[in-house]
């Protein structure tokens, strides 16, 4: 029949080649579906704070950086340039190398099952000096102190750290009045 045609004729490639050539739907890009960009879902991420847009301080670049040093990576959205990905904004690692404008850092990635040690390099503009250790130095620091003091006392201190104790026993003035006590009605089914 001269209106008749087969499928693969309709098509510019062959029916064989059909599954191989053409993608899944899910690569197709879709507005109304979730995006897949680099930088997707960083509104808020990547954005400044209050009253601190425009020029970046100088004191960002006064800071230094040497090797062993505890960073932590913070990504400043007035410098896109060398900016790190998202999936490393707000995490700690450890500067291994130092450069004129950057820093290297490995810092653990999990990826799947496993937590990877990545070396990566951040511009110092999207890096700044970590305070988790302060407090652990702090305690070191306090507990030599107290060592070298026991030590020459010859008596013997404890270094853990003890949780608060309860509050000691005090009176209080009523200023003449009676204490009143108070507990919960009791329960009445009302039918």
């Amino acid at each position: 029949h001269q209106g008749a045609c087969l499928a693969s004729e309709t098509l510019p490639w062959p029916q064989s080649k059909l599954a191989k050539e053409v993608p899944q739907p899910y690569h197709f890009y879709s507005p109304t579906k979730a995006s897949w960009g680099k930088k997707r879902n960083t509104r808020y991420m990547f954005s400044r704070p209050f009253r601190k847009h425009g020029v970046v301080p100088l004191a960002t670049y006064m800071r230094i950086y040497k090797k062993g040093d505890t960073v932590d990576i913070k990504g400043m959205g007035t410098v896109q340039k060398g900016m790190p990905h998202k999936c490393y904004h707000g995490k700690t690692g450890r500067v291994y190398n130092v450069t004129q404008h950057a820093v290297g850092i490995i810092i653990n990635k999990q990826v799947k099952g496993k937590i990877l040690a990545k070396r990566i390099n951040v511009p110092i503009e999207h890096i700044k000096h970590s305070k988790s250790r302060d407090s652990f130095l702090k305690l070191v620091k306090e507990n030599g102190q107290k060592k070298k003091e026991a030590k020459e006392k010859g008596t013997w201190g404890q270094l853990k750290r003890q949780p608060a104790p309860t509050r000691e026993a005090h009176s209080m003035r009523t200023n003449g009045r009676e204490p009143e006590l108070l507990e919960s009605i009791l329960y009445e089914f009302m039918a």
